[in-house]
């Protein structure tokens, strides 16, 4: 029999599904699907029966509650207090999401979320957009009880998560059970510092690229791989980016291959020069040149860009699941879509300019399935594509 190391919770003596005892894991980095379906039976993640697909490799998707709050402002609670306790200064009224509701664009919204956390001392969460919630312009980030930061849950938080929902772009149909938000568990060893930083430095980003390759391209590796935005026309394609209308019908965030992109985007065709003008208060989907290719034993992540790279924000939904482009060892690639909103003033983009990063993260173990892998991965094998609620492009 082999002694479990001592831990300050119970709980956070964290096995795999059927790992045998005499082969313990207790490595650091993102926990993967089967560690994410551990946590939900021992009470860590605390909600009604999980959907099917609701686990990813290497996320969970939030699904709404039953009820949103039209609110004034943005707020953290701070600290000292709950989020609820700040929801009867904020909120205009109240939206039932047992029935379908209409939420509209340039409003906040503070929705309950059906998952609760209880986690141990060693477990922390992180949140992101799902990718489909990005590429339609809903800015959503998730709050959580006694906190000063957005889309962070310190290890050892017990409580209900809420998200902040403002769409920007579309009114945008959601209900109970919508998921427009996901999050990403991170372990660390006992020995470990609170704070240790889990992401991989340029020289282990290097390495890794040699042991298996990141992108098709020559890897431009500073403070994380750099990605650079394509304007040129490509093999079986004219549009170089969509550019999003300003006056259309809502869209319901549960509908796939439902709309046709013609009633909600512009598309938009290369010039001789290799540029695009943006213009403020639009919003662009693009692509990067690159091809990724995420190996099955790490995730990524595109951070917010640096100033001194340009005035504009780009990828709100920033998670890149192990085996992202990876259809074989060297794999096909997928491309990075882009989802870009500029400041207050235009912003002239030039083909093959830095646009983005992506910081590497190693994973705790390999998950039991990949992105793609037949989990009906929605943007496996991308080029510029829009979200799943869109015809074939």
């Amino acid at each position: 029999m082999v002694a479990l190391p001592v831990a300050s919770d119970p709980r956070d003596v964290l096995l795999p599904l059927n790992m045998p005892e005499d082969n313990l894991s207790l490595n650091s980095g993102i926990l993967p699907a089967q560690w994410i379906r551990r946590l939900y039976e021992r009470g860590q993640i605390v909600s009604r029966p999980l959907a099917p697909g609701q686990i990813q490799p290497a996320s969970l998707d939030l699904r709404l509650g039953k009820i949103a709050y039209k609110i004034h402002a943005s707020f953290l609670p701070g600290p000292n207090s709950s989020v609820q306790k700040r929801v009867s200064q904020l909120t205009s009224y109240e939206l039932d999401l047992t029935k379908p509701q209409v939420l509209t664009r340039g409003s906040v919204y503070l929705i309950e979320i059906e998952e609760q956390l209880r986690l141990g001392g060693t477990i922390s969460a992180i949140a992101n957009p799902k990718s489909s919630t990005g590429r339609l312009d809903v800015f959503t980030r998730i709050i959580s009880d006694r906190s000063d930061t957005f889309d962070v849950m310190p290890a050892g938080y017990s409580g209900k998560l809420w998200a902040e929902v403002s769409p920007r772009t579309f009114d945008v149909m959601v209900r109970q059970g919508t998921r427009l938000s996901q999050l990403r568990f991170r372990r660390r060893t006992s020995s470990q510092h609170v704070h240790a930083n889990f992401r991989l430095n340029d020289t282990e980003l290097e390495a890794l690229h040699e042991r298996s390759r990141l992108t098709d391209e020559t890897p431009i590796i500073r403070q994380g791989l750099n990605l650079r935005v394509n304007l040129q026309r490509e093999i079986g394609s004219n549009v170089i980016a969509y550019r999003a209308k300003r006056y259309t019908n809502f869209i319901d965030m549960d509908k796939v291959s439902s709309y046709k992109v013609g009633d909600y985007w512009d598309a938009l065709e290369p010039n001789a020069e290799g540029n695009l003008l943006l213009n403020p208060g639009e919003f662009y989907i693009l692509a990067s040149k690159e091809k990724l290719h995420i190996p099955s034993d790490h995730a990524a992540e595109m951070v917010a860009i640096d100033p001194i790279m340009g005035e504009f924000r780009v990828h709100y939904a920033g998670f890149f699941d192990p085996g992202f482009g990876m259809t074989s060892h060297d794999g096909p690639g997928s491309k990075a879509v882009l989802e870009v909103r500029t400041y207050d003033i235009p912003f002239f983009l030039e083909d093959g300019q830095t646009i983005g990063r992506l910081e590497f993260e190693r994973l705790a173990e390999k998950p039991n399935s990949e992105y793609g892998e037949g989990i009906a991965s929605n943007y496996q094998g991308q080029r510029l594509k829009l979200s799943k609620h869109f015809t074939s492009q």
